[in-house]
Parts: C-alpha cells; sequence; structure tokens
C-alpha cells in the first residue's frame, strides 16, 4: 500500500555570522507517518537525502523516529530542535519529545529552541582538536567508516568554536550543523559555547543539570510538500 502525507523541510541553526542568516541544516519532517516499518522509513530518509529526516509516529506524545540516509539514530541534535521548533509553530508545541533514546525536554527562550539530554544518548564521534580555525577550514573531507568531528578555537576566552563534522558512516559526506557532535563537545570541555559549523551555522551549547547538555538553535521552514510514502507488499 502507499499513502500520501505532508512533508515539511526546515532549516536547523541557522547562523548570525556576519549579519543576517547564515548556514542552517536541513531537515525533512513528517508529523503524521504512524505505522511505517523500518525499511520504509530508511528508504524515504535514503530517497530524500537530507543529513536527517523525521517521521512522528505520535504527535500527542512526541515519539518520533529519525533516520538518516544510512541508519536510525536514538538521538539528534538538529532533528530534536527543528522538530521541536515545528510543532510549535502548528500549535501542536510540546514539552517533550521521545525519540528511541528515551524522553527528551525541550522549550523555546525567544527565537531559539533548545532540548537538553545525557550527552551519552548521542552518537560518538571521533573528535579531534586541531591548531586553528584555518586548519578546520582546510580539511578536503573526512575518513571512510569514521564519524569524524574536527574542531578549534575562535575565541577560547568567550567561548567560541570552529567546527566541521563529516559523518562518513551515516551516509553523509559532511554534515552542515550536528547537534549530537555539540552535545559531546560540550561534555567535554564542560562550558557554555558557541559553535560556528558548516558554511555558517550557530549551535549554541551549554551544561544542563544532572550531567545533561542543553543544545539549541535558530529554525525557518523553507517548503511544504506533499510525499508518496510506499510500504511494500508483504
Amino acid at each position: 500500500m502507499s499513502m500520501t502525507t505532508t512533508l515539511h523541510v526546515v532549516t536547523v541553526f541557522l547562523g548570525d555570522f556576519g549579519g543576517g542568516a547564515t548556514g542552517g541544516n536541513k531537515l525533512g519532517v513528517f508529523l503524521a507517518a504512524p505505522g511505517l516499518s523500518d525499511g520504509t522509513r530508511q528508504a524515504v530518509a535514503a530517497d530524500l537525502g537530507f543529513a536527517e529526516t523525521v517521521f512522528v509516529e505520535d504527535p500527542a506524545t512526541g515519539r518520533l523516529h529519525i533516520h538518516t540516509p544510512a541508519m536510525e539514530l536514538p538521538l539528534a541534535g538538529h532533528p530534536l530542535v527543528g522538530t521541536s521548533w515545528l510543532l510549535h509553530r502548528q500549535d501542536a508545541g510540546l514539552d517533550v519529545l521521545n525519540p528511541p533514546a528515551g524522553p527528551v525536554p525541550t522549550w523555546s527562550e525567544g527565537e531559539v529552541t533548545w532540548f537538553r539530554a545525557d550527552p551519552e544518548t548521542a552518537p560518538w564521534f571521533e573528535s579531534r582538536q586541531l591548531a586553528s580555525p584555518a586548519d578546520v577550514d582546510a580539511m578536503n573531507g573526512g575518513e571512510l567508516g569514521v564519524n569524524l568531528h574536527v574542531w578549534a578555537w575562535e575565541d577560547e576566552a568567550a567561548g567560541r568554536v570552529r567546527v566541521r563534522v563529516f559523518p562518513g558512516d551515516m551516509g553523509i559526506v559532511e554534515d552542515e550543523a550536528t547537534g549530537a557532535a555539540a552535545m559531546r563537545l560540550g561534555a567535554r570541555l564542560g562550558r557554555p559555547l558557541t559553535i560556528r559549523q558548516g558554511v555558517g551555522s550557530r549551535i549554541d551549547v551549554r551544561p544542563g543539570p544532572e550531567g545533561t547538555i542543553e543544545v539549541g538553535g535558530r529554525c525557518a521552514h523553507l517548503e511544504t510538500r506533499e510525499y508518496r510514502l510506499g510500504e511494500p507488499a508483504v
């Protein structure tokens, strides 16, 4: 069987570097996609080709699935920020989202949407500190089979960091903005951070209570279109 449902495309972690909006990582969100098989969700995520696609199983409880083009993730940052922001925009906002990793509190402070989670529930990245932002910018790409995260201080006293992420094992050549990696870096450094990733995305990070990390960013809605979800015959 197949059905047509609405796909929302949101950009997450918009930057404000140099004035105006910069960067932002595209996210596909299906707010009404219950009962799909794992294989169907994965095929749709691969077809769309976004770094991540969210399938909301139950809008009332915030139960959802997160897929990269290559795999399902228990938790990821830009899908949680983007989905929370979109639900509030649709007047269906929740205080808690429920990805496979478990309940994740979420809220807004002005234009910034936040979530809080245990950083150990985030996907793991091979993280390497480089000497300077220029060294980060000079990276030609990642390494086969490695989810590589490289970073350098732009201004250590101010907590500003330059980051690039190459999550090759997730089927992504380079990620424009990676909330899960930001969680891991926030836990490692133990202080508030302003992360500039990709071409100009901004991720805000700060310690939360009881060892959690809070991650926030700005979002914008790019488009809404109909998409046919095909379920293979049994």
